[in-house]
């Protein structure tokens, strides 16, 4: 009786340590899903491409749709800017993708936000992956023309960035041509993001930072963007379901959308929390939650429910003694995903 009990005790220890083998271990590992939802989960399959042979260097090879023709007015920047400026009625709580402790917990963090060896370092590092990532997927879009410009292949493409931080991913597309607009929920992050902007005056004029959300934007953005990118986000947002509907509305029938997050699994946990945060410190304790991080299954049913159809999903891997990012097959931590909004949709 007493080795018994002594086991049992041992375990529950376990369970209380490890949240993720507490979830393989009886508990629900997609609480946040109906049993419709779980059992479409089991009957989808993605395949994905083999590219773990290949270093950080390499640019994946997009499955791309047919070429998009867009149609950028700079005067939407006034527009959208005067728009979500206005005064306007606090939403509840259920209707919000709002988590106020992640926006505090950020905005402390403001002023670190380019210091390239400090706080983000990793996501100054990902850089490397996610800027060609978007680049090879839209420029197959963009017709050649007399005035196109290789330097630049993404003029013309009007882009918006979700979480937008302090501007680490917006600048480099808009040194591309592309003109974006950086959307954050912290005020203090748009501050620092418009600060460092200026310092560079050949993108000013393609850049614009606006503090929103994007369920706001919604209201008068609706299928306005060739392309939306929403990087390290996803796990940070208090209901992920309204937030990746909200993102799939944004975008154009036939436009792209960028995800990268962090995979709900064992493996994650161990080195996305604890090494990461407690170990080796590469981010400050706390900065992840490990309940809201999210399987590829689970958003890409949320992303394919909302209209949209999966074109790449793989995996990227974090390298700490050289400080830089590659591809991989294995998705059990970090991945990134490219989707392409139907044009067709079903009303």
């Amino acid at each position: 009786m007493a080795s018994s009990l002594g086991l049992t005790f041992h375990r529950c220890r376990i369970m209380h340590l490890f949240p993720p083998l507490r979830s393989q271990c009886g508990g629900q590992r997609h609480a946040n899903l109906d049993p419709l939802r779980t059992i479409t989960l089991a009957k989808k399959h993605v395949k994905l491409s083999s590219m773990s042979s290949y270093g950080s260097s390499f640019s994946p090879q997009l499955l791309t749709c047919s070429s998009l023709v867009s149609s950028i007015l700079p005067c939407r920047f006034a527009t959208i800017y005067r728009s979500n400026n206005k005064p306007r009625p606090e939403r509840p709580k259920a209707q919000t993708t709002i988590d106020e402790e992640e926006i505090k917990k950020f905005s402390a963090l403001a002023n670190l936000w380019w210091d390239e060896t400090g706080e983000f370092e990793a996501l100054h590092s990902m850089n490397s992956l996610r800027v060609p990532l978007i680049r090879d997927a839209l420029k197959d879009k963009m017709a050649v023309t007399e005035d196109y410009n290789p330097l630049m292949p993404l003029q013309g493409m009007k882009m918006i960035d979700i979480g937008s931080g302090g501007g680490i991913l917006s600048e480099p597309l808009a040194r591309l041509g592309a003109t974006v607009i950086g959307v954050d929920a912290s005020e203090d992050n748009i501050k620092t993001a418009q600060a460092h902007l200026r310092q560079d005056p050949s993108i000013v004029c393609r850049v614009k930072y606006i503090h929103s959300t994007v369920e706001d934007l919604v209201i008068t953005e609706e299928n306005k963007f060739d392309a939306l990118v929403a990087s390290e986000v996803v796990e940070h947002v208090a209901d992920v379901d309204v937030f990746v509907e909200c993102c799939c509305k944004l975008v154009k029938p036939g436009g792209s959308l960028f995800f990268t997050t962090i995979n709900k699994t064992p493996m994650s946990y161990i080195l996305g929390v604890l090494m990461a945060e407690r170990v080796l410190r590469l981010v400050a304790p706390g900065t992840h939650d490990w309940k809201k991080f999210i399987s590829p299954q689970d958003l890409m049913f949320l992303i394919e429910n909302s209209g949209c159809s999966i074109r790449l999903l793989h995996g990227m891997k974090y390298q700490p003694l050289s400080k830089k990012w590659c591809w991989t097959s294995d998705t059990s931590i970090n991945y990134a995903l490219h989707a392409v909004k139907n044009k067709e949709q079903n009303h």
